[in-house]
């Protein structure tokens, strides 16, 4: 069984961490072109007696996105689902923490959302904020 820790562990050893909780962290990769992407990791413990990991990456303010367009390219993506938060457009992606594979059912998902939405980030505002 994998634990929270453990994924925590895999990241600090690749990533930037720029923020860290008992629940969530927040770190920075490297995308293609020489911008970045930050990436969230949400713990979410024992919803239906299963644990959760929810990885999430920004493409933009809300309020300065095209909000069609964004669902029509998040729609596009291998992995993840459009959403906003606090007034912040996310593709949003969720694993399942048990007998999870931090490699293959975290790593490979992280890697494919982030790339997502720096992608849809680059395109819908041409910018690099997060």
């Amino acid at each position: 069984m994998t634990s929270w820790t453990e994924v925590i562990n895999y990241v600090r050893l690749r990533y930037e961490v720029l923020e860290e909780t008992d629940s969530w962290l927040r770190f920075r990769l490297d995308t293609p072109g020489e911008r970045t992407q930050q990436v969230a990791v949400h713990h979410l413990p024992d919803l239906d007696g299963v644990e959760w990991l929810e990885i999430s990456s920004a493409v933009g303010r809300a309020a300065d996105l095209d909000l069609l367009a964004f669902l029509e390219l998040a729609g596009k993506t291998e992995v993840g689902g459009a959403a906003v938060v606090d007034g912040v457009g996310l593709l949003k992606h969720v694993v399942p923490l048990e007998h999870l594979s931090v490699q293959e059912e975290f790593g490979r998902p992280l890697t494919l959302l982030v790339e997502g939405a720096d992608k849809i980030e680059h395109e819908l505002t041409a910018k690099d904020h997060f």
